[in-house]
């Protein structure tokens, strides 16, 4: 008795097993590598490895930003907990043995026996969060307003854009202090503390919309005149869906570089806020909190309580802006 033919989509038993995974998963990882072989060898790659002050600016901010986003492993001490504390230590110079208890401290500490170096580490792990939340914030509100105002247009139009005049004519400072003057009154006496980050966040980012609304409406502008928005609108998509899908990918460049001003800006206000006492509560300092407290101890001789805090406030503020000022140049086609 003859076996029954075998169909092309069956295989006879014994055949050896063919490997469809091991075929695509070598598909995915060449797809990968020529990916990434084409953003190596792009202009972007190309202009920042030939640009030393974007690439020293670039690595002190991922420094920055991976202690923060690491403090509880490479702090040497908790600052916030009371049982790490010991007064006895309080006024230690840096790289000096305490008299008292002979610990030493690489950055010396504060008036409360706190590690300065850790408690540099948490506050900055404070300031990038409230800066990177607040343009996160400023960048939603002001992309979504400025599209709407571009493509709309019409009363919507000079309605955000004349808020958007009147706020400019304030100087963005008076504004986040105004906001979070009045959220903080908004939200009852036991609960200011606890959120107090989280009006700080709303301050600034209220504050630093007008940019990416400006710049996102002039694009917009441009943008809707274009044929693929013709074409959009002739196969029948609706007006959001043309916003949204078809010309916010086309006016996202000028916001990369606005963001990283921005972001610079924020942590600036931040640290101005929280030095004037408005800012962040004592149980969560930041390097403005940080710099306020040193101040009080300036002129009696212990300098490095306000000296490192302000060194790292410049070192993020300076690197942050100079990587600003790079995309700006890097991005605009003028300059190409």
């Amino acid at each position: 008795m003859t076996s029954p033919p075998v169909r092309p989509s069956e295989k006879p038993a014994g055949a050896p097993e063919s490997a469809p995974t091991s075929v695509s998963a070598s598909i995915s990882a060449s797809i990968s590598a020529s990916r990434l072989q084409r953003a190596l060898a792009s202009d972007f790659v190309y202009d920042f490895t030939r640009a030393p002050i974007a690439i020293i600016a670039g690595l002190v901010v991922l420094f920055l930003f991976l202690v923060a986003i690491l403090a509880p492993l490479v702090a040497p001490t908790n600052p916030f907990d009371p049982a790490s504390l010991n007064l006895m230590n309080g006024f230690t110079p840096p790289m000096q043995a305490n008299m008292f208890t002979g610990e030493s401290f690489v950055m010396g500490t504060d008036d409360q026996g706190r590690d300065l170096l850790s408690a540099i580490i948490y506050g900055l792990r404070v300031s990038l969060f409230v800066g990177v939340m607040s343009v996160l914030l400023a960048m939603g509100l002001g992309v979504s307003l400025g599209l709407i105002a571009g493509y709309v247009g019409g009363w919507l139009d000079n309605l955000i854009m004349r808020i958007a005049d009147i706020q400019l004519t304030f100087p963005s400072i008076l504004i986040a202090m105004l906001i979070f003057g009045v959220l903080r009154g908004i939200i009852p006496p036991d609960l200011r503390d606890e959120m107090a980050i989280f009006v700080l966040i709303t301050a600034i980012g209220l504050s630093e919309w007008v940019p990416f609304a400006r710049t996102v409406r002039a694009t917009t502008l441009v943008e809707k005149e274009k044929e693929y928005v013709q074409a959009a609108r002739l196969i029948g998509l609706g007006r959001h869906q043309i916003m949204w899908r078809h010309i916010l990918p086309n006016v996202l460049g000028p916001v990369l570089v606005i963001a990283t001003i921005t972001l610079a800006l924020a942590i600036i206000a931040e640290a101005t806020l929280s030095f004037l006492g408005v800012g962040a509560p004592a149980t969560e300092p930041s390097l403005g909190t940080l710099i306020r407290i040193g101040q009080d101890f300036l002129f009696s001789g212990e300098w490095w309580i306000l000296t490192f805090p302000a060194i790292t406030l410049l070192a993020l503020a300076l690197s942050v802006n100079l990587l600003g000022d790079w995309l700006k140049d890097t991005l605009n086609p003028r300059l190409k």
